[in-house]
């Protein structure tokens, strides 16, 4: 006989287009011991991309330990059950989907820190590590372990049909109260034995993210991670350059630091994090000694290649073009910016010293027949001539010669 559950509430938790990650599985969790404390039933709305194996794994082990029970529904239209979403759906006491969903691509993703590509052999015990767990979860909820073994292995996918027809499923709702209508008198097993569930006329409550979460799930995206280092590294940049503002250096070490954490838990790749600081010195020290370009094409590069391989994981842990090629973009226009103005300053006539006297027009002090005294720049400077020069009349300085001006009349 299927024991006692209360289940006159139902609680929602919505993962909509969200990488699955530990802040998802704190979601989760609280998802579960909120249900647990009343007796509800717990609905995981489900539309991911997938996510990394390590939070993937501790969402099914509360699931699977779980006395609530859980209904997966891959939901709305379009949405999908990908990578992660798919060991998650298969933990859930009843997987169910809407039209034009599906559900497959579960290669497993590795979470945290590389250098680089791992080596077969690690691969090798890593697929064979996520298909023993994934038939274990096959078995428990009594699902057929064919196609999950084929989206480990060969990433396939297949719609709500599909999976109806293969048992993947157990069945299609077009929303969330044709679920609730559909779940009514069936029976699952939890860890508190067989439970009878009971839905009609449940109170159903959206469970939503805290503001806390909602801030770390934020900060977690590569491409949020990803914009947070640069700004960063730009903010202690503009302290070291522009001393005493306080503001830039300060807001770039908090950026800093927030990338940090997401590093922490996104997998890393440090070869390209390496690049991207590499990158920036580079243009750093063509702002400062201008190479005529040598840097600045130096750094585009390294920026590059380092920001596309700054997450050594599929296309959803890595950062978009659309990041990349602004952010790149903003940095070489800045180094090119120096170099300009460098090559500006360094072309532009001297206008202070003995130097910036030379052909410069002044007037004639005194007569000058081979010597005399001149009135160029504001000051009184002695002078020579290969010609006479009468009093007040227009001098253009020929060359400096110690402390004498080499004068010539002013033509015209």
């Amino acid at each position: 006989m299927p024991c006692a559950w209360a289940q006159n509430k139902i609680k929602v938790l919505t993962i909509h287009e969200n990488i699955i990650n530990p802040v998802t599985a704190d979601y989760i969790e609280k998802g579960l011991k909120l249900a647990q404390s009343q007796e509800a039933i717990l609905i995981l709305n489900i539309d991911t991309p997938g996510g990394l194996l390590k939070s993937t794994e501790k969402i099914v082990k509360l699931i699977l330990n779980s006395p609530v029970p859980v209904i997966a529904y891959v939901y709305p239209k379009g949405a999908r059950a990908a990578s992660a979403g798919v060991f998650i759906s298969y933990a859930s006491n009843i997987l169910a989907m809407s039209p034009s969903t599906h559900i497959g691509a579960a290669h497993p993703v590795i979470g945290g820190g590389s250098w680089g590509s791992i080596d077969e052999e690690t691969k090798k015990k890593i697929m064979n590590d996520t298909l023993a767990w994934a038939e274990n979860i096959s078995q428990t909820r009594n699902r057929p372990f064919s196609f999950i073994k084929e989206a480990v292995q060969e990433s396939v996918s297949i719609t709500e049909t599909q999976a109806l027809k293969r048992k993947v499923c157990d069945l299609t709702a077009a929303d969330i109260d044709d679920l609730i209508e559909k779940i009514d008198g069936m029976v699952v097993e939890t860890t508190k034995g067989k439970i009878k569930l009971s839905t009609k006329d449940a109170l159903v409550e959206e469970v939503h993210l805290s503001q806390r979460e909602k801030l770390l799930d934020t900060i977690i995206d590569p491409n949020i991670a990803y914009m947070l280092l640069t700004l960063g590294f730009l903010g202690l940049i503009f302290e070291v350059t522009h001393p005493g503002f306080g503001f830039p250096g300060i807001a770039g070490v908090i950026c800093l630091v927030l990338s940090f954490y997401a590093f922490s838990i996104l997998p890393l790749n440090y070869a390209g994090l390496a690049l991207i600081i590499l990158g920036i010195l580079f243009f750093i020290i063509e702002a400062f000694t201008p190479t005529f370009g040598m840097f600045t094409l130096g750094g585009v590069a390294s920026f590059f290649f380092g920001s596309i391989m700054l997450f050594n994981q599929p296309q959803i842990l890595r950062v978009s073009y659309a990041t990349i090629f602004p952010i790149v973009f903003f940095f070489a226009f800045l180094s090119v910016f120096f170099l300009t103005r460098t090559l500006a300053i360094l072309r532009r006539k001297p206008i202070t010293g003995a130097y910036g006297l030379m052909n410069e027009v002044g007037i004639a002090k005194t007569n000058i027949a081979k010597t005399g005294k001149v009135f160029v720049h504001g000051e009184t400077w002695n002078a020579t001539s290969d010609e006479k020069i009468k009093k007040g009349q227009e001098i253009v300085v020929e060359e400096i010669k110690g402390l004498k001006l080499k004068v010539k009349k002013k033509e015209g």
